[in-house]
């Protein structure tokens, strides 16, 4: 017998036939002999329908109300799992963030996990019940509801699964695991059995939508065993049918790269002849942290006179036209001679704990771009990632021609 924290995404509990099929896994898992504690987003696009609730009243709405009214679609959709289950005989209850408790800080709109109290709910799993626990949603010490953000609801789940000492988190999505790139534009792209915690949290952080990047921290933190896996095959979670995030032990034979991730949300701005003195870079990123606009990427090189300098650097391209509006106004102060953007661009990183024990990594990407004339703007490397940016009509090309330069590509 094992404890299992299973979780359900909004897709997977799109509409009342979907949400019985949710139930119909469960039970599998609970006539394994399996204690299963589950936990649910709201149904596709109710949350958003919510947050356009809030929106079309006043843009300016107070953030608490806010969390009480968006964390009401994950309370309709546990009630719903519960209410299922027991239609197919199965001892369920639902739970919401501030009966369990599940204690958060008071930064509304993106809370953060502080402690999980799991004695009501380890009683009842022992009995056998199934605990359907509202996803996204927490509770101040005062008794505020809050929500973790977009994606919460996995880093609900592998909370929960750290909590209760469980022994497997499955996180049941649309797809039916982690691939070594995206299918839809590699076709020869194929799911990996295994992936550590370090090239999760690389692939969630680089562009890979599969997992949250908070849940994959967690998850390395207490060491949970994830897997990803789809709610629209057969396969039962127990049968391993996903994707396994793991420590790095429990993986025999490392892949020199594991897998290759895409962002087409960067936007590259490029201050030329900017003064070369000690101080300038604070001068330059201070006044961009001040206006909350996120630095990733980061390239500097000596200007044509040989005098000054080029800062070029990534932000989100939501945020390029704060940025370049930020340094315009402190121009007299960076004294610089122009500003040039540039949000027609994407980044690609391959990712793999066995880059560090190989050489040659960088060498092979570098290489097998310049065989297909992509020109590389920004490098950008950490122990086992090598990011370039390359201009946005390349992406595709890139990365199938990566896909097959790292031995990646499917039989």
């Amino acid at each position: 017998m094992a404890r299992i924290v299973l979780k359900f995404g909004g897709t997977s509990v799109g509409d009342i036939d979907r949400i019985k099929n949710v139930a119909r896994k469960v039970e599998q898992e609970v006539k394994a002999g399996h204690q299963v504690a589950v936990v649910v987003s709201a149904m596709s696009g109710v949350t958003n329908q919510l947050v356009k609730y809030c929106n079309d009243i006043d843009k300016l709405h107070d953030a608490r109300e806010y969390d009480a009214i968006v964390a009401s679609g994950e309370q309709v959709t546990s009630g719903l799992l519960a209410i299922a289950l027991q239609s197919l005989g199965i001892q369920a209850r639902s739970w919401l963030g501030w009966q369990i408790p599940i204690y958060s800080d008071e930064t509304h709109g993106k809370a953060r996990i502080v402690s999980i109290d799991t004695a009501e709910l380890d009683k009842r799993m022992n009995t056998g019940e199934v605990a359907v626990v509202a996803g996204f949603q927490g509770v101040t010490e005062s008794g505020r509801i809050t929500t973790l953000g977009r994606g919460g609801s996995d880093t609900s789940a592998v909370a929960l699964a750290a909590a209760l000492k469980a022994d497997r988190c499955d996180i049941y999505t649309d797809v039916d695991g982690v691939y070594t790139t995206d299918p839809r534009i590699v076709t020869k792209a194929r799911k990996l059995s295994k992936i550590t915690y370090e090239e999760m949290l690389e692939l969630a952080s680089q562009g890979a939508k599969v997992l949250q990047t908070r849940s994959v921290e967690m998850a390395m933190n207490h060491r949970v065993r994830v897997q990803v896996l789809s709610s629209f095959e057969e396969a039962a979670g127990s049968a391993l049918p996903g994707t396994l995030v793991v420590d790095e032990d429990e993986i025999v034979e490392k892949e020199v790269v594991s897998g290759i991730a895409y962002s087409r949300d960067e936007a590259k701005i490029t201050l030329i002849g900017v003064a070369d003195r000690p101080g300038v870079a604070a001068s330059i990123f201070g006044p961009l942290t001040d206006a909350a606009v996120n630095v990733d990427m980061i390239v500097q090189n000596v200007s044509e006179d040989g005098k000054s300098t080029d800062m070029t650097f990534t932000v989100g391209k939501a945020d390029i036209a704060r940025g370049v509006k930020v340094l315009e106004d402190a121009k007299a102060e960076l004294n610089y001679k122009r500003i040039v953007s540039d949000a027609n661009v994407v980044k690609v990183s391959v990712i793999g704990v066995g880059m560090r024990s190989h050489a040659g990594v960088a060498q092979r990407m570098f290489k097998a771009l310049a065989d297909k004339g992509i020109n590389i703007q920004v490098i950008s490397t950490s122990e086992i990632k090598i990011s370039v940016l390359i201009a946005e009509e390349y992406a595709e090309l890139a990365l199938r021609a990566l896909h097959t330069a790292y031995g990646l590509d499917a039989a």
